[in-house]
């Protein structure tokens, strides 16, 4: 695992492998950002089921200028730090040791705002998807931004969430990758 692209491409990354984490492949990585952007002119980016931090790693390298790290495994989060230090990001990352719903409630409360939302919980676990609609009604993502959603082909996840749209769905092998963004009425310029 390593980043991909921007001020820190070819970083080799450290990951976890096992029953709690599955690192996003290179290669799907790779397509995933090619489809946002690929690169970024500041933001926020949070990484809720960070494992190692790939993702939100890879946003950083790519140009968002801050990001917001969740995991709660213990493995995962010691490699999360040491790829952080690694990549001289510390000054620009927020890591936090917690359960992705715990850490929602205290970002609600620091009125807190991402502009990228990646969301990739341990594969069984459907029920942390319902936190996509949590993002949107509390404001957790920017109405300009987008939620990415990692799964497994078995989970058809909806095509609206509250005001989000499913906007795109690529699959790989066996997971899916869901896009969601709040769509414009009539006259929508991103077709």
């Amino acid at each position: 695992m390593r980043v991909i692209s921007g001020e820190r491409k070819g970083m080799p990354l450290k990951a976890v492998n096992g029953v709690t984490t599955r690192p996003t492949t290179d290669k799907v990585k790779e397509s995933l950002f090619n489809i946002l952007g690929p690169f970024f002119h500041g933001g926020t980016v949070l990484d809720l089921f960070a494992g190692s931090g790939g993702l939100g790693i890879e946003a950083l390298s790519r140009g968002m200028e801050k990001g917001v790290f969740i995991e709660k495994d213990s493995r995962a989060f010691q490699n999360l730090k040491e790829n952080i230090q690694k990549c001289r990001y510390e000054d620009r990352a927020e890591i936090y040791r917690n359960d992705a719903t715990r850490a929602l409630k205290h970002l609600i409360k620091r009125e807190f705002q991402a502009d990228l939302i990646f969301l990739d919980p341990p594969y069984k676990k459907h029920v942390y998807y319902d936190l996509v609609k949590e993002l949107i009604t509390h404001n957790i993502i920017h109405p300009d931004g987008v939620i990415v959603c990692e799964h497994d082909f078995e989970l058809q996840l909806p095509e609206q969430v509250e005001n989000f749209t499913k906007y795109r769905e690529e699959k790989y092998g066996s997971t899916i990758i869901s896009f969601y963004r709040l769509m414009e009425e009539e006259g929508d310029e991103h077709g």
